[in-house]
């Protein structure tokens, strides 16, 4: 049986950590269309006051208080240089630093780093920010020193958030503030048991300051002519691989790689939006020892250990494209389901980095059955 130590549970985050850091850079530092413009950033600091969603009754008995926290952003804010800024109404593009006190001993306390993007509508009056990145957790599970924490199994998880709400900037003297509502979640991708994970909810309120603010240009417009659906395309065909590295929900059972084949069809509608159609081909090796397991220790449920662990999947997609940068999003529906191991119907968020006039490209992304998260997956691919 294969089994991590230290050191290769740390070449896995920081992989992970490298990985979501270079797609942040990747969007910054593609090349200006016409010339070398400058650029402008600011920051901004948010409190926030929330709780815990009980999204799985194993949790009930860690929803203590209302956790506080602050979310801290360099931001570097966008007037049109680029094609993509124009299409998007002129996005931020940042880092957050995030701190989190649940006020339970037992969950402990969070820190995160995110790499983000900030859209803005109603006249730059409604901000939405997504961000995703790593979590460090203070207090972790651990058999004899913290037992009762099933939300973490692991020091190290993925973090993502969400906060939506009024801005308003430059009131005075580049000072500005931000009020509204935010989601925040914390999760291993089922690397390691325990993984109930945490989403806490709540309100936020913050200030902000824009540097050199009086030198800020006027937004480059759309040109005469340009339009999103220019770069529509023909229904094109992708083969591509999975891996990465899970274990079931037994505490301490062993980690073991797992691999996916997915063969689908998509078609780009214009400059934002593709859609795609396809299959993938599970091969979780993972869930094998866990057939084994639940045929001798739980006998009365009727297994005899030697059901096939393999699935397959039918899935529809979304690709929400940024230059070379696509945000995927992608519900499944198992078809050859011969182990019954949860929900039928699965999803996948994440994140592919197009390469070499789009042939090719490379990705990381977590799959889940609903808010369950059962892998991280590490990939690549080609577009034919």
């Amino acid at each position: 049986m294969m089994r991590w130590g230290f050191a290769s549970y740390f070449q896995y985050n920081y992989s992970l950590s490298v990985l979501l850091f270079f797609v942040f850079l990747s969007v910054n530092a593609q090349d200006l269309e016409n010339e070398k413009l400058p650029s402008f950033y600011n920051i901004q600091v948010d409190y926030y006051y929330g709780n815990i969603l009980e999204h799985n009754p194993d949790l009930s008995h860690l929803i203590q208080g209302h956790p506080t926290g602050v979310l801290a952003s360099f931001n570097r804010k966008s007037y049109g240089a680029k094609n993509w800024e124009r299409f998007y109404n002129y996005p931020d593009i940042g880092v957050t630093f995030g701190y989190q006190d649940t006020h339970n001993p037992i969950l402990g306390k969070q820190l995160s780093l995110n790499g983000h993007f900030s859209f803005y509508f109603l006249k730059r009056n409604l901000q939405l920010t997504a961000g995703q990145g790593l979590a460090y957790i203070t207090n972790p599970y651990d058999f004899n020193n913290n037992p009762y924490n099933n939300a973490y199994g692991s020091r190290f998880t993925t973090s993502m958030f969400f906060k939506l709400g009024y801005v308003k900037e430059n009131i005075w003297n580049g000072f500005g503030f931000q009020t509204g509502l935010f989601f925040m979640h914390y999760s291993n991708g089922n690397f390691k048991a325990p993984n109930t994970s945490t989403n806490t909810i709540g309100i936020n309120v913050g200030v902000k300051y824009n540097f050199n603010h009086e030198n800020f240009p006027a937004y480059i417009s759309l040109q005469d002519g340009e339009s999103t659906k220019d770069f529509s395309e023909r229904i094109k065909y992708n083969i591509m691989f999975r891996a990465g590295i899970n274990q079931s929900d037994v505490i301490g059972s062993p980690r073991y790689p797992f691999f996916v084949i997915s063969g689908f069809a998509d078609r780009r509608l214009n400059y934002k939006s593709t859609l795609q159609m396809g299959v993938d081909i599970f091969f979780m090796k993972y869930l094998k020892k866990y057939i084994a397991y639940r045929a001798v220790a739980f006998p009365e449920d009727g297994y005899s250990g030697d059901e096939d662990y393999k699935r397959v999947g039918l899935f529809v997609g979304h690709e929400l494209r940024f230059s070379k940068t696509a945000f995927v999003t992608q519900l499944g529906y198992y078809v050859y389901f011969p182990f019954d191991n949860g929900n039928r119907i699965y999803n996948r968020l994440g994140i592919n980095r197009y390469l070499f006039n789009d042939k090719y490209f490379a990705g990381i992304s977590v799959k889940s059955h609903w808010a369950k998260a059962e892998a991280i997956e590490f990939s690549v691919g080609a577009r034919l």
